[in-house]
Parts: structure tokens; C-alpha cells; sequence
């Protein structure tokens, strides 16, 4: 059979098209293993000198790693001026584990992009050459097979076991399934046949023969004689042991003689062949430069060295034997269909199991026993993305959803349903970013999504892997980031579909022992510390950034993982507890090896944090000791208003502890992302505020006038402040914007399975009423921010916190915030200082009639002029209207010059 000769400098990946070729201007450098009993001495080096050089060379090396320019372990500590020793000494040994973590994965993969690329190779591939490849990891298995539909859920007709094709020496075990040829039909010629899935063209049926096509592109490619060392190998080092030693060279060991070093016996060569004719072989020359290691120089001529990198490889002719989609469907039967439901079965110490493949896409965990879904569907059905992602904007407006709970209906909503629906209205509330929890698949639809089953696959409850993928182009094309909800801080405790005891031990992907069950939620413990573990949670953040094009994740439940606590421990603030017996070091180093990797492969991905301990360094650099996290989200302020409005009467709000729970922590204040009130108040028993405020959610509860103001009052005036207090973010729970008025609950055996509450009651936007004020008001918060650049301008300058009148006022950027929280005393000309003199004209009223205010403020005292008089510490003055229970929004309009 005809071979198509290559040049060796190429490399032609049968699965990747993109050839890899590096020119070299400089001479090459080829290393020889020191293994030979013949040793180059050279005299004109003195040997302790260079033993001295040598020595140099190793101080000098061992002084760069340790300085690591621009790496400092304990560099954020320095900044912000904090000189603990033991938190200090437990960063740099983190450090050092750190290096030696690299260099282990470094040992087993070629790099960090390697590392988190798993899924380029695990689960279920179609390969090119009419099969389907399977590969899974399960150290503790003996014996390995696929049980599926289309095999009669057998467990022998697709195995892998020793001998055949078993499992490396790390436990990854891999099956090939080899399409059937169709009846009547031939097998390919070639062996290494390719066939094209992706469109219908076929390249391969064009009546070319393969002899013409290898004739043609040897034709092509080689000058006449270049191909003479591909086809014989033996011919080039017989010519060059003959240049060496002569025609008649020594043959044995015994006739070898003293050997004259390279240069000499070079230039000897050069000397007795310098009237040769021209010739196309390649003129590599090889010489040394006397050193005492092996290491020669080869040297060639330069203009063949430029003639030889113009050489195309023919590549042409390569894609002209690919056949097409059509062709392969004539010929062969896939081997797994597309929608074939499969598991993994396995052998074990402890008898058969069958599971859900770790790295399967597409998953069904309902019912007795899970199953995955292979999902190849054809060229036409495949989702054509449209949209491309809009840049990361200066702040974030988040909105949070669960797809499920998203629809009007006690059902199930789907994703189709949330594109439609949904979508559109988060663009008119004036959001720039989604953030989805629930997305990855979990058995138990109560669980809200947190105890995920498997980690790769879109919850198929909610619809197929192509309708997400239309969710989030559309979102994108909206003009809205993607986030995700990331779960790696714990896993599910299933064993049929998740991953607990996968392979039949108790230590595959978690802890042993009490160190792999969460102490009070039931949940497992990831093993952190083990190379397989993070090729698994790395791939696995890089597969939906990859595959579904997701702008980022929210890190669930920091803490649970932190911790062999768990995160149920009282903290004090002392650093001590961030770095004693109780802190997984090897938790720590997946998270900065998270975030190394996803920023430095996806330069624009945004990963935030939610930590309920304040870890220190969250969202420092990873080169200055810091996890790399580019924003934290404060959850003490949507506990603090929640625990206010159900615990603390009115006239006993402290303004202070408001202001300081809000601003969080100065040193770090503007990667803070902040809620109102987030999604757990409400999940499961819990009250939105609305519910609190409104007393919506209790059908005895009076629905007096009074306290529908009261309830709308506060609930503007919370946003506002929180808004517009905190970091370079905002986030919104579905509905809240609204002020919806139930809580959620999923179904459950406590409500016996009922979908009543796990819905949205979007029809409430329909009428007018309190609602639709709340909504009105939240979308112009939401313009405030985009036409004033509210959360980018920095921190606030609070001048002004008043307990005993309730009133807090502050400036950021252009605008003067004043807030009245007292439940009756209004203030018809409250002073409040200002920096610069001019005329202050309101852009924003909670109490205006538009948001269902009283509108007790007139519009001619929307216009205010300072007046030259210190206030709190500030040169100016202004005196404002403050009604109770209601905040003013100032923009300095026109500047007065003195």
C-alpha cells in the first residue's frame, strides 16, 4: 500500500487539524542521555573551574526560584499593614505545597490547560475513525463495561479488561466502540479512515482513487531524491557512520581506535568532499563545541533551511480521503445511537455495581435506577450559536433565577420556557448579568440543585443540552452575562447516579471516613488533595465555560469546605482560626488553582466567592498570598434586614450598625457583590421581605393602607441603601424586584410533593398596585446606576449617621444620598453637609406617587441651593424636606463659584 510521506517536523493529528511547526533560525541543539561509557574530555578547560562554573550556575538558579519575581506569599498582609506570625507562616508553607502540587501535575500532565481539559477525552467521544471512544476513572474496579440499551444491557459485549483494553496504571479505563458495518458493504481500505460528522460534504466520494491521492501528494511535496531517508531509514545513519569511520570503518568494538573529536574529523570530511555536485539530500552537518557534556550542534545550510519551512504539508489531498456524514450513515451503523440510555458497570472487591459515568453530558436520575444519555445529535439539530458574549461591564447588576421555579404555572418550568418569558423581562428590569443555580443535575428536585449529582450534564428536567445553550446565546444577545452557581464544595450523597462510592470504595473521589461526610447536611467531601479529584472539578469548570460559553461562576458554600467544620463554628475574627488544625490546606490550593487557570485560559471569565467566614485574601492575587476571586459576596447585609424587620421594632434600627454591616470590609470593599435579601430567606420556610413587609404571605394578616406603606416605605428605602452602600455589585433573587409576595418551597414529602409555592407570580405585574410601583421604582434604581455609574464610582463618604433622628446620608460619586428612617418624625428642613457649593436637584424620591409614595415632597422643592455653613466636617450646606420613611437621591446640577 502506497504511505503518504510527511515531513517529520510536522505533526498530523488524525483529530486535530491544526498543524503544529516551529521554524528554527538558530542551529538545533539535540541532547544524548548521559548513559554512554564514553566520555568527551576536553584540556583546554580547567576542570575546577568549571566545577566552580557549575556551582555558580546552581546558586544562581536555586536564587531565581526562590525570589519567583513578583510572587510574594504573604504580599497582601504586607498591603494592608497585618503582621501575624502564625497566619504568615501558614501562607508560605501553603506556597510551598502550591509549587509542589504543580510540580506533581506537571509530572503527569503537560500543563495547566491539560490539566483542566479532561473532558476532551473522558466520557463518551465519536471518534473520526467510525467508532465511539469511552474512557472513565475508577481506581478501585476490577473489571470495567458499558451496559446499554443497544447492547441488551449486557456487561460483557462492550468490556474492558486486562489483556484487551483495559485501565493505566492510575485506574482510567477505556472501551472502544467500533460502528457496524452495514450489510453488503466493504470496510474502508485505509485503516486510519476518516470520516467528517459535522456537515454533509464528502470529500471521500469524488471518484479519486486512494493510490492517485497518496501519488499526488507525494508528487507534490517531496523534490526528487528528499524522500529517499523516509523510505529507507537504515540509509542515513550507515552514510553517516561511513562519513565518521570511511568505507572500510571498524565493525566490531575491538577495531575501534582513538576517535578524533568532531570538529577535526568535520573538517576532514569538508576538505575530501568539497568538489561534490549539488544535491537535494539534506545538508546537516553535525559538531561539537568541546564541551564536556554531549551536547552537539547541528548545522545546516541556510537557504535549504528556507526552502525546506516554505514546504506545505498536503493537507489537500488528506481531507480529499475524509468522507462525509452521508457516507458514514450508508456504510456503518453508529455504534451507540444518539438518545441511547448507557451506564457504566463495574467489578469490584466488594461485588458488581453498575453507575452513571462521572463524566457523562446529558443524565436522567429520576426513577429507580439513573442512566445517562448519549447526546450526538445530527449536523441539523445541533445548536448554531448566533450571539458572542457583551464585554464585562464596570459594575454588576446581577439577577438570580432557578429555571425551574420560573414559570406562572405549579409545574416545572423548562428552559424554553425561561428564553421566552422570562429573559425579556431581566432586560427591562435594566439587569446586565443572570446568575443560575440549579442548572447541573441533581436527583432530587427539593434539594434546589445544591446536592448535584453530575457535575457535567445540564439537568435534563429542564430541557436538552441544545435549548441551554439557546438560553444563554439569547441572554448574550440580550446583552446579559451568564453566571453560573458552582458546587464544589460538597456532592451528593447518591451512589446510583452519583458519585459516592463510585467504583465501590469509599475513597474514589472523597475522604474516608468522618472527614468525607458533610457533619449536617448529609452530603460527601471532595478529596482535594488528589491529582484525579482536581483533573475532575478543573475540567469540569473549564467544560462549562468550553461547551455552554458560561461568563462565570459563583463558588457555592466556601466554607463547607474550608473547613473540616464545615463552617459551623463561631469565628471571632482572629486569624488564628483561618490557619489552625481545622482548615483544609488542600481546599485552598484547588481554589487558587481555579482561578488561575480559568483567568489565565478565559481572560474575561468573572468568579465570585461566597464565603459566609470571610476567608482573608478572597479576592487578592494569587501571586500575593490572596484565593484570586474576583468579587465576595456580603451575606451578613440580607441577614441583618431580615433579622431587623422580624426581631428589632422600628424605632430601634441602629443607623450605625446598618452603615457598618453594609460597607463590610473597607480593605476590600469594592469586590463586594451585596444583597438585599437573597434566595435562602425565602427557600424552605423563610419570608422575603415582602412577605414580612407586606404581610402578603398570611391570608389572616390585615391589609390596611398603613401597613402597605409602611411595608412599600421600607422596602424601597432597603434597596436604595444597600444599592448604593455597598461594592461594584448589586444582587436581585427572582421576583424580589417586585417584592414578591409568597416565599418558595419546593415539592416535598412535607407538603406532600405540592408546587404550589415553587412558582413565580408574574401576573402581578399586570394590574397596578403595589407591585408594579416596586417594580417601577427597582427598574429606575437599576438607570440610576447605568446613566450615573453608581457602583463604579468607588466607595461612598459617609458624613452623616444619626441615631437618635434616624437619618443617614452619604456622597458617591455626583450624588447625595439622605435617608429618614424614623417611623413618624418628619424633617421640613434637615440640614446635611456637602462639599461643593451649587444647586442640588433630586433624580431619585422613594416617595414619589409613580413608586406608591404620598408624594409629600413638591416638585418646586426638588431644586435645592447650598448654603455657605460647615456641616459634618464639610464646607457647605444644604437644608432638605425629609419626610418620614423616605430617601432623596441629590445630583449636583449646576456648580457655584465663590
Amino acid at each position: 500500500m502506497p504511505s503518504l510521506s510527511l515531513q517529520p517536523k510536522f505533526s498530523l493529528n488524525p483529530n486535530n487539524p491544526i498543524l503544529h511547526f516551529q521554524p528554527r533560525n538558530n542551529p538545533q541543539i539535540v541532547f544524548f542521555a548521559r548513559r554512554t561509557k564514553v566520555r568527551i574530555k576536553c584540556s583546554s578547560i580547567d576542570p575546577q573551574q568549571q566545577q566552580n562554573q557549575q556551582r555558580s550556575y546552581s546558586r544562581r538558579k536555586k536564587s531565581v526560584a526562590e525570589s519567583e519575581k513578583g510572587v510574594d506569599p504573604v504580599g497582601f498582609l504586607t498591603k494592608l499593614g497585618i503582621n501575624h506570625k502564625a497566619f504568615s507562616q501558614f501562607l508560605r508553607e501553603r506556597h510551598k505545597s502550591l509549587k509542589d502540587l504543580k510540580a506533581e501535575i506537571f509530572t503527569r500532565h503537560l500543563n495547566l490547560q491539560e490539566m483542566a481539559s479532561g473532558f476532551e477525552i473522558l466520557g463518551m467521544h465519536r471518534h473520526k475513525e467510525h467508532r465511539v471512544d469511552f474512557m472513565d476513572w475508577a481506581p478501585g474496579a476490577r473489571y470495567c463495561a458499558l451496559v446499554a440499551d443497544f447492547n441488551g444491557w449486557s456487561p460483557t459485549e462492550n468490556a474492558a479488561r486486562e489483556g484487551h483494553f483495559g485501565h493505566d496504571d492510575y485506574g482510567y479505563w477505556f472501551i472502544i466502540l467500533e460502528d457496524k458495518l452495514r450489510e453488503g458493504e466493504e470496510p474502508d481500505e485505509l485503516y486510519f479512515q476518516q470520516y467528517n460528522y459535522i456537515d454533509d460534504y464528502d470529500k471521500g466520494d469524488s471518484g479519486v482513487t486512494i493510490d492517485e491521492v497518496f501519488k499526488k501528494a507525494n508528487d507534490e511535496y517531496w523534490e526528487p531524491g528528499e524522500d529517499r531517508f523516509i523510505k529507507n531509514r537504515f540509509e542515513l545513519p550507515a552514510k553517516l557512520y561511513e562519513r565518521i569511520f570511511g568505507p572500510n570503518g571498524p565493525q566490531t568494538m575491538e577495531e575501534f581506535e582513538e576517535i578524533p573529536d568532531a570538529e577535526t574529523r568535520y573538517k576532514a570530511w569538508k576538505e575530501q568532499h568539497k568538489d561534490d555536485a549539488p544535491s537535494n539530500l539534506p545538508p546537516f552537518d553535525v559538531i561539537d563545541n568541546r564541551k564536556e557534556y554531549d551536547i552537539f550542534n547541528i548545522v545546516a545550510d541556510p537557504a535549504w533551511q528556507e526552502k525546506f519551512r516554505a514546504k506545505k504539508p498536503p493537507l489537500p489531498y488528506w481531507i480529499e480521503t475524509r468522507k462525509g456524514r452521508k457516507a458514514w450513515l450508508k456504510k456503518y451503523t453508529p455504534a451507540i445511537p444518539h438518545g441511547s440510555k448507557y451506564r457504566v458497570y463495574f467489578n469490584t472487591p466488594d461485588g458488581p455495581l453498575e453507575r452513571v459515568p462521572a463524566w457523562a453530558t446529558f443524565v436522567q436520575p429520576e426513577g429507580q435506577q439513573g442512566y445517562a444519555i448519549h447526546w450526538e445529535p445530527p449536523p441539523e439539530c445541533i445548536y448554531k450559536w448566533k450571539n458572542i458574549a457583551p464585554k464585562v461591564p464596570k459594575s454588576l447588576r446581577i439577577y438570580e433565577c432557578h429555571v425551574g421555579i420560573s414559570g406562572s404555572e405549579p409545574t416545572i418550568s423548562s428552559f424554553n420556557d425561561f428564553t421566552e418569558k422570562v429573559l425579556p423581562h431581566i432586560k427591562e428590569a435594566g439587569y446586565n448579568a443572570i446568575q443560575l443555580f440549579g442548572i447541573v443535575e441533581h436527583k432530587d428536585y427539593f434539594t434546589v440543585g445544591y446536592r448535584v449529582t453530575n457535575f457535567f450534564a445540564v439537568s435534563s428536567r429542564y430541557g436538552t443540552p441544545e435549548e441551554f445553550k439557546r438560553l444563554v446565546d439569547e441572554a448574550h444577545g440580550l446583552g446579559l452575562l451568564v453566571f453560573l452557581d458552582i458546587v464544589h464544595s460538597y456532592s451528593a450523597a447518591d451512589e446510583m447516579v452519583g458519585l459516592s462510592r463510585f467504583d465501590g470504595s469509599n475513597d474514589c473521589y472523597f475522604h474516608s471516613g468522618k472527614r468525607g461526610h458533610h457533619k449536617y447536611w448529609g452530603t460527601r467531601m471532595f478529596k482535594y488533595g488528589d491529582l484525579d479529584v482536581l483533573h475532575f472539578l478543573l475540567s469540569n469548570l473549564n467544560w462549562w465555560i468550553s461547551e455552554y460559553k458560561i461568563d462565570g461562576f459563583q463558588f457555592h458554600s466556601l466554607a463547607s469546605m474550608l473547613y473540616t467544620h464545615n463552617g459551623f463554628a463561631s469565628f471571632t475574627g482572629d486569624l488564628e482560626e483561618y490557619c489552625n488544625q481545622y482548615v483544609d490546606k488542600d481546599a485552598l490550593m484547588y481554589l487558587i488553582l481555579a482561578n488561575e487557570i480559568l483567568h489565565a485560559l478565559h481572560p474575561n471569565i468573572i468568579t465570585i466567592a461566597e464565603d459566609a467566614t470571610f476567608y482573608p485574601g478572597l479576592c487578592e492575587p494569587t501571586s500575593q498570598g490572596g484565593l484570586g476571586f474576583d468579587y465576595y459576596v456580603n451575606l451578613s447585609a440580607s441577614e441583618m434586614w431580615s433579622s431587623l424587620l422580624e426581631s428589632t421594632p422600628d424605632h430601634e434600627w441602629s443607623m450605625s450598625k446598618i452603615i457598618s454591616t453594609l460597607l463590610g470590609n473597607r480593605h476590600c470593599a469594592d469586590k463586594m457583590l451585596i444583597y438585599a435579601e437573597n434566595h435562602n430567606q425565602s427557600i424552605s420556610g423563610g419570608q422575603s421581605l415582602a412577605e414580612i413587609l407586606l404581610g402578603q404571605g398570611n391570608e389572616q394578616a390585615p391589609h390596611s393602607e398603613e401597613l402597605l406603606l409602611r411595608g412599600s416605605s421600607l422596602n424601597k428605602m432597603i434597596k436604595l441603601i444597600t444599592f448604593t452602600v455597598g461594592g461594584r455589585g448589586y444582587l436581585n433573587f427572582m421576583g424580589n424586584e417586585f417584592g414578591h409576595p409568597k416565599r418558595v418551597e419546593f415539592p416535598m414529602p412535607s407538603n406532600k410533593f405540592s408546587f404550589s409555592l415553587a412558582n413565580r407570580c408574574w401576573d402581578l405585574l399586570e394590574n397596578e398596585g403595589v407591585y408594579r410601583d416596586l417594580f417601577c421604582f427597582d427598574k429606575d434604581l437599576m438607570k440610576l446606576d447605568e446613566n450615573e455609574g453608581v457602583l463604579s464610582r468607588g466607595l461612598p463618604n459617609i458624613h452623616h449617621v444619626n441615631d437618635t433622628n434616624m437619618v443617614i446620608s452619604y456622597i458617591r460619586g455626583p450624588l447625595l444620598f439622605i435617608f429618614n428612617f424614623h417611623l413618624t418624625n418628619s424633617y421640613e428642613r434637615y440640614c446635611v453637609g456637602v462639599d461643593e457649593a451649587g444647586e442640588y436637584q433630586v433624580v431619585l424620591n422613594t416617595d414619589e406617587r409613580k413608586y406608591g409614595g404620598q408624594g409629600i415632597i413638591k416638585e418646586e422643592q426638588y431644586l435645592q441651593r447650598t448654603i455657605t455653613r460647615r456641616v459634618d466636617g464639610l464646607r457647605n450646606c444644604i437644608e432638605v424636606p425629609l419626610p418620614s420613611r423616605t430617601a432623596q437621591v441629590y445630583k449636583l446640577s449646576r456648580i457655584l463659584r465663590m
